[in-house]
């Protein structure tokens, strides 16, 4: 057997880690559910790979954190004691995951309790591309994908001759769920890291951070905002401030960047007040055009009298390096900018890359739902309720 694509419980986002310190400790009784979907048809079938992911999660409900993971978690500020004796006894239980296939479909639920259940999402999404693109040419894969970096780091490399904008520019790695291969990201990073640390600021992948000793980037995601809606702790219309409320009481001060479209960017605004446009440090675009967003987060600080400039945007839906430097000369001389590339990072090979999540679909039995900015990221299994929930948002289909 090859080895396992998952060795160490830290190969993952930190937004996992964070969200799940949130709900720990305010809602650690909540039941969850999460689907594996695929948007778009791919090369190969999925189907075929459906026993190779069931030994991977054999193999990843046997992991455990090690106390040098453990220590070094436990020494970001943001990170709680109890949360990391927590994560000491913790172990992913194979009975909360179950895969099966309909037809070239492969379908994998996680289904338990949230605490549970959660940190599955990155695991089960790394180890699906890593075995889908194992079938094919490796060799011509990685050669074109190193010529394809060479390429990317000259991009980069550019700036430096260009004048000065107000804000540097600063790059991020978001790409452990669709990567090529776990020693493939390794590799992009330590490039990144080596050939352009003035822009290149970190990762989202924890495993790497501390590897590489660079900082693990990340706070939050939808599913955070999403279990609000099932909680039942306050009316609907009141969900995104709930959950808002609970980051600031729970990290005060720490990982102050929101993210805008669960429900759309004109709907999270309008909850943005200024008691949270002044708590938290910036907004994350993850969907919708990026310069109408930023032009509306900005505008949203002049209303609110607060300087941009003590602001930062940070970027994340679908980057290559081109477009990031595009928003960046759009912005910087009014904002602090941040860019998280992912795919284009971690999975330009040459080859099409895969289009597949693992989301929240429902809480406490209750459905959930993403609206998104972007109509293609929707998701929800309850029409009724999505229907609802534009109506309580004012948002058209």
């Amino acid at each position: 057997m090859a080895q396992p694509i998952i060795t160490s419980l830290l190969d993952t986002d930190l937004y996992k880690f964070t969200m799940w310190q949130a709900m720990l400790h305010r809602h650690p009784q909540v039941q969850a559910e999460y689907r594996f979907v695929c948007r778009k048809k791919p090369e190969l079938p999925l189907s075929s790979l459906v026993e190779a992911v069931d030994r991977e999660l054999d193999h990843l409900c046997q992991l455990r954190f090690s106390e040098p993971e453990l220590q070094f978690l436990g020494k970001l500020r943001f990170i709680k004691s109890d949360f990391v004796d927590f994560l000491r006894i913790f172990q992913f239980q194979r009975r909360f995951i179950q895969t099966s296939v309909e037809g070239d479909e492969l379908h994998i639920n996680a289904v338990g309790p949230q605490v549970h259940v959660m940190a599955f999402e990155i695991f089960v999404l790394a180890i699906v591309n890593e075995l889908y693109f194992r079938q094919f040419d490796s060799r011509a894969a990685l050669a074109e994908g190193q010529r394809r970096l060479e390429g990317k780091v000259e991009e980069l490399k550019t700036l430096g001759k260009e004048a000065a904008l107000r804000h540097p520019f600063e790059l991020f790695d978001f790409g452990v769920r669709r990567r090529f291969s776990g020693p493939w990201q390794k590799h992009v990073v330590k490039t990144f890291v080596e050939e352009t640390p003035q822009w290149f600021k970190g990762t989202s992948n924890v495993l790497l951070a501390k590897d590489l000793d660079i900082v693990p980037i990340g706070t939050m995601a939808h599913e955070y905002f999403q279990t609000y809606q099932a909680l039942g702790v306050v009316q609907l219309r009141n969900f995104q401030k709930a959950a808002l409320e609970s980051w600031v009481q729970e990290y005060r001060g720490d990982l102050g960047i929101a993210l805008t479209d669960t429900v759309g960017m004109d709907a999270f605004l309008r909850d943005f007040d200024l008691y949270f446009a002044k708590l938290f440090d910036g907004l994350r675009h993850d969907s919708g055009d990026p310069i109408a967003w930023g032009e509306k987060a900005l505008a949203h600080y002049a209303r609110l009298r607060i300087d941009a400039h003590t602001k930062r945007m940070v970027f994340s839906d679908g980057l290559d390096i081109r477009e990031a430097l595009r928003i960046y000369h759009h912005f910087a001389d009014r904002t602090q900018c941040g860019f998280g590339i992912g795919t284009q990072l971690t999975n330009d090979m040459g080859l099409e890359p895969l289009s597949i999540v693992m989301k929240l679909t429902s809480a406490n039995g209750q459905p959930v739902a993403k609206l998104s900015d972007s109509p293609g990221k929707l998701l929800c299994d309850d029409q009724t309720f999505l229907d609802y929930l534009r109506k309580v948002f004012d948002v058209r289909p």
